[in-house]
């Protein structure tokens, strides 16, 4: 935890916040704080600065705030996901905030397994807490929006299309002939498969509704770590 991503719930004040739980154990047995110690702060989708610990007690941490430096800038990128494995799902989905991405989609494709949609990890209190947890590693506070659409063909050629407009498209898919593209200026559209790819239909629509195909190399890569690949090779900036 690099920051503490504070909340409208842990404020007593405008400018004194209550922390409890996973955030007061890490003032207490990582940072071990005492009274007048500092430590950074932001406050979600608002600016940051840092706390002083005015009261700690075995339950709860009490700081007093100073917030003034706005969050870190993020890439123009729109990251377009077909449901990764529950497992791996928490873990790109924490580095996705930690790159900075802020408009993510969860697609459906014919590889994604059904039970994939039954994860808890969606749940909207999961899905905030890993979002966090993404946040505070790389001391942001904007929080990503999160859309899921469990059909595919209807999001392809409904909503698509629009959501790519004035943007550099892409989909990730291995073997075709272009590579992708690097140090973009301009606003973007990542799609990225499930484990075995999409298959040849679905990129055939999503070039269909404006994607351009592009390859990473000869290497085939783990969801998990093409995402944050990806991301650095078109916005280098960024990390």
């Amino acid at each position: 935890m690099n920051q503490a991503l504070l909340f409208p719930e842990d404020f007593v004040a405008h400018d004194r916040v209550v922390l409890r739980g996973r955030r007061l154990a890490h003032i207490q047995s990582v940072l071990r704080l005492s009274a007048g110690d500092r430590l950074p702060v932001g406050r979600v989708n608002g600016l940051m600065g840092h706390g002083t610990v005015v009261r700690l007690t075995d339950t709860e941490a009490e700081l007093m705030l100073t917030l003034s430096e706005p969050p870190p800038a993020a890439p123009p990128l729109t990251l377009i996901l077909a449901m990764p494995r529950p497992k791996m799902f928490r873990r790109i989905l924490q580095t996705s905030a930690t790159l900075g991405i802020k408009d993510i989609w969860l697609i459906n494709a014919y590889k994604v397994e059904k039970s994939f949609w039954q994860t808890p990890w969606l749940s909207d209190e999961n899905l905030r807490d890993n979002l966090t947890l993404g946040l505070e590693q790389a001391k942001d506070t904007t929080m990503p929006d999160v859309h899921i659409r469990k059909l595919f063909k209807p999001f392809v050629e409904d909503e698509l299309p629009a959501l790519l407009r004035d943007k550099v498209a892409l989909v990730a898919h291995p073997g075709t002939a272009t590579p992708c593209p690097t140090h973009l200026n301009q606003p973007a559209a990542l799609c990225v498969g499930p484990e075995g790819g999409f298959t040849p239909y679905e990129v055939g629509k999503l070039e269909e509704a404006g994607c351009q195909s592009v390859h990473l190399g000869p290497r085939i890569l783990r969801v998990e770590t093409a995402v944050p690949v990806l991301v650095s090779r078109l916005f280098d900036a960024c990390l």
